[in-house]
């Protein structure tokens, strides 16, 4: 289901896409768990459909939801967690949060360029 979702915004069909992609995450919460790995990504996934349909506020709390728990359970600095961080600094821009979006695109630099001088 999660990879006929994926095909469907492929195609530009998201009206399609999001529908299944809302059933692959109620499937995969309740399956695996809220905080399952492939249920945040299922969450990502779904953020993504709505941010192209022009659902952003919709995408924003999920996008929220997903950086908490990426955060809590791998860290701020795990770049899954700093890849949350940008996707939601996306969906800020596109709801015209730009102050917001800057301060996690600052954060997200100053991250990455930390975990860099550590290699």
């Amino acid at each position: 289901m999660a990879n006929l979702a994926f095909t469907q915004g492929n195609l530009g069909k998201f009206m399609e896409a999001e529908m299944l992609g809302i059933q692959v995450l109620e499937m995969r919460a309740r399956i695996l768990g809220k905080e399952h790995p492939d249920t945040l990504i299922s969450m990502c996934n779904l953020a993504l459909t709505q941010g192209k349909l022009g659902k952003f506020v919709e995408a924003e709390m999920l996008e929220i939801q997903v950086l908490e728990m990426r955060t809590r359970i791998l860290g701020k600095e795990h770049p899954d967690s700093l890849t949350s961080m940008t996707n939601l600094a996306q969906t800020q821009r596109n709801l015209g949060k730009f102050i917001e979006a800057e301060m996690l695109e600052i954060q997200v630099l100053e991250m990455r360029a930390g975990t860099q001088e550590n290699v």
